[in-house]
């Protein structure tokens, strides 16, 4: 059942953007790639995604995303943080120059929990135009389903970012 909604949300993303003129592009911490790879699943996903970047190691997201090496270091922030995950869809949406971008940056488990960040954590961040937005999510589940559902959220995120990024969204409806 979770693929059958991966896969609807996937296919939205891809009929938003096509029929919305606008481009996509992700980057990816705890999620690997999945966000990316559910988007070219779907036919005619070519005209939709720019790219995505795994950026697993935090060298990647300082080094090609700019998260700052300030964020990445503290204790209060770290690579899972609102912080982080906010300077990873900028980065993205820099890099990638697409219209929508999302993040992903989280504790999938078995391990890695820390103090305030239990596994299953994950921090989303939104970029569109000027706008920049993070968002938290718990997640229960094995490793598996915690990438699943996170999955699932950050393709929620790229749908609604579409939206608003064209004025289209409930609250501009008029």
């Amino acid at each position: 059942m979770a693929s059958d909604r991966k896969n609807e949300l996937a296919q939205r993303v891809v009929s938003l953007a096509t029929s919305y003129g606008m481009t996509v592009g992700t980057a990816e911490s705890c999620t690997g790639g999945l966000v990316s790879g559910a988007i070219t699943e779907i036919a005619g996903s070519s005209a939709a995604l720019r790219g995505g970047i795994v950026s697993y190691d935090p060298a990647v997201k300082h080094d090609v995303l700019g998260v700052s090496q300030s964020v990445i270091d503290s204790p209060d922030m770290g690579v899972v943080s609102p912080e982080c995950a906010s300077q990873m869809a900028t980065g993205a949406h820099s890099v990638l120059r697409c219209d929508v971008a999302v993040s992903i940056t989280g504790i999938a488990g078995p391990g890695g929990a820390e103090p305030g960040k239990p596994v299953g954590t994950v921090w989303f961040g939104l970029a569109y135009g000027n706008v920049v937005k993070t968002d938290l999510k718990h997640f229960g589940g094995s490793r598996g389903e915690v990438r699943s559902q996170a999955v699932c959220h950050a393709l929620q995120l790229l749908c609604e970012g579409l939206e608003k990024a064209c004025g289209l969204d409930s609250g501009n409806a008029q």
